[in-house]
């Protein structure tokens, strides 16, 4: 009887609705033991069940010749209302025109009278049933529950389907919404949803002009297939500008990347990948919200596929190439060499020199910056243990923790078995968190800072003053030294914004505690400045660029000899 059961342990509901007592008394026996049965003498009887509340049903039973209102009127309204759509119709008649015109309009089988095989109809109700319920349980994961479009899953499945039969040439679009984790954070999950759930509109109401279908991929991320269109510029600025009352906020922005999909070249899935390589391209900035892939978006994405596919080569090989560049302490008769920064270089036995600045944002984006942070951190600490053992002295180093470290659940007991395995203290190996890494998850970086100082760790806040977030992270975060961003002691001497904004840093710094260091000082005025104002440490190429080990080991000689 199981398979007659719902999830719940009840039988399922089936409503019988004949004119004829004799009848319905007649499916009544036969059904009753596998079903709970309810009955409606006409049409209209059974339009009022079907619309009392909190009454499912599983299966409708429906007479077509009947008074009141007879059976093809009860199945036009059950195909006019969203709910009742979904019950299966069996239609009971003797009449073969009459089953072709149900059929036709809907109902999902049919029962011929005189009822005298009691086990043929029991069996196809129950696998018009069952069928119906395969389709509901297909429906409900066919579609993101909160905007509405396609699952990712489904998405690519239907769109497979339709390119054979595609006669028109087509764009592969990649949707994404800029700063949408401030909803989540300032408004609460619930908000996020429904500006998710109002983009799912958006681009459906989009698509009702042109052939196509859309799928929410993650989070603020959507998939669209369509008919190719010369510009989607204007369709996008009238999206984000729906968006943003919509959301009431103006910092939300909408950007698109489009693929001109080839047919028969590739999977569906590369031409998304390359849409999203486009989109990606115009993250944050404030031009055009769309922009296409290109020859040159192709070059760089085989060219980033190429650094993914060597990172371990480049780690086992040693390519990496750590630097370190120096910190002075300025106050006092002279600079004196206080600390370092360690600086990562890759020299690729192919490619050459590649610039950090290519790699780490591309490492980050898809995790493997954790392996990179993790060599830093070894060589660093080798370096560190072996200084000391040749000069008699630790030079601290300070290391990157990246915005990825800081979800690695493992992250402070790998320090501290580096910490261990040459002998170090949390001291003499600094940890440099950048500012942005706050505005992605503030709550966990707190708890990552507090457990790190906890263990004697030196936390230094990277790029302080080139987020939204500094002055509201200060009063949240201990941190153990402040680093200030570099573009504003290029410009204090030239703009005095930059020059006031400086000064209150220090005087944050000063009611906080903790030492500034300035990078990027490059000139003697600059350096005498910021003595001045009573900053602590420098680093810049005034004094020097980053070096190697080798021949940053001659800035430790001369110091020891002073």
């Amino acid at each position: 009887m199981k398979k007659f059961m719902t999830a719940g342990g009840m039988k399922r509901r089936v409503l019988i609705v004949d004119d004829e007592m004799i009848n319905r008394e007649l499916l009544g026996a036969m059904l009753s033991q596998s079903y709970e049965i309810s009955f409606a003498a006409d049409g209209q009887e059974a339009m009022d069940a079907l619309m009392q509340p909190d009454t499912d049903y599983s299966l409708i039973l429906l007479d077509l010749m009947m008074p009141v209102m007879n059976g093809f009127e009860v199945i036009e309204r059950c195909r006019a209302d969203e709910a009742l759509r979904q019950i299966p119709i069996i239609v009971m008649t003797s009449e073969k025109s009459a089953e072709v015109r149900s059929i036709r309009m809907g109902a999902a089988d049919f029962i011929t009278k005189p009822y005298d095989m009691p086990e043929v109809i029991l069996a196809r109700c129950e696998r018009i049933i069952e069928l119906s319920e395969g389709e509901s349980i297909i429906r409900s994961t066919e579609r993101d529950k909160v905007s509405g479009l396609y699952t990712r899953g489904y998405f690519f499945a239907y769109l497979k389907q339709m390119l054979p039969r595609l006669d028109t040439q087509a764009d592969a679009i990649v949707m994404n919404i800029d700063r949408f984790h401030l909803i989540n954070e300032l408004f609460g999950r619930e908000e996020g949803d429904r500006v998710l759930s109002y983009c799912g509109e958006l681009i459906s109401e989009m698509l009702s002009s042109t052939r196509g279908i859309a799928c929410r991929s993650e989070s603020d991320t959507f998939f669209i297939f369509c008919e190719r269109q010369e510009d989607y510029e204007h369709t996008a600025e009238q999206m984000q500008e729906k968006l943003a009352e919509f959301a009431r906020s103006r910092s939300l922005r909408l950007r698109a990347g489009v693929y001109s999909c080839e047919m028969g070249s590739d999977e569906p899935e590369a031409w998304f990948s390359r849409a999203k390589s486009a989109c990606d391209r115009i993250r944050g900035q404030y031009g055009s919200l769309t922009t296409r892939y290109n020859n040159e978006l192709y070059e760089r994405t085989v060219f980033h596929e190429r650094l993914i596919g060597d990172i371990q080569d480049a780690i086992d090989g040693r390519q990496f190439v750590v630097y370190y560049q120096p910190k002075y302490r300025i106050q006092g008769d002279r600079p004196v060499l206080s600390s370092a920064e360690a600086l990562i270089r890759w020299i690729h036995p192919e490619l050459g020199f590649i610039s950090p600045g290519e790699f780490i944002p591309l490492f980050e984006q898809n995790g493997l910056i954790r392996r990179v942070d993790h060599y830093v951190w070894r060589e660093a600490a080798a370096q560190i243990g072996r200084w000391r053992d040749r000069f008699g002295r630790i030079i601290p180093v300070s290391v990157n923790v990246s915005r990825v470290d800081i979800f690695d659940p493992e992250l402070e007991n790998k320090l501290c078995a580096i910490l261990d395995e040459f002998k170090l203290s949390p001291d003499d190996m600094m940890l440099e968190i950048t500012e942005s890494a706050y505005a992605d998850n503030g709550d966990r970086l707190i708890e990552v800072v507090n457990s790190l100082r906890n263990r004697g760790f030196k936390i230094e806040m990277d790029d302080f003053g080139s987020g939204y977030s500094s002055l509201n992270m200060l009063t949240e975060i201990p941190i153990d030294v402040l680093k200030l961003d570099m573009k504003f002691i290029r410009r204090m001497l030239i703009d005095d914004k930059s020059l006031r904004l400086v000064e209150l840093v220090m005087d944050i710094a000063g009611y906080l505690e903790v030492p500034v260091v300035a990078e990027g000082v490059e000139e003697e005025k600059q350096l005498n400045t910021l003595r001045n104002m009573g900053c602590d440490l420098v680093q810049g190429y005034y004094f020097s660029p980053p070096l190697p080990a080798q021949r940053f080991e001659e800035l430790i000689k001369k110091e020891c000899e002073c």
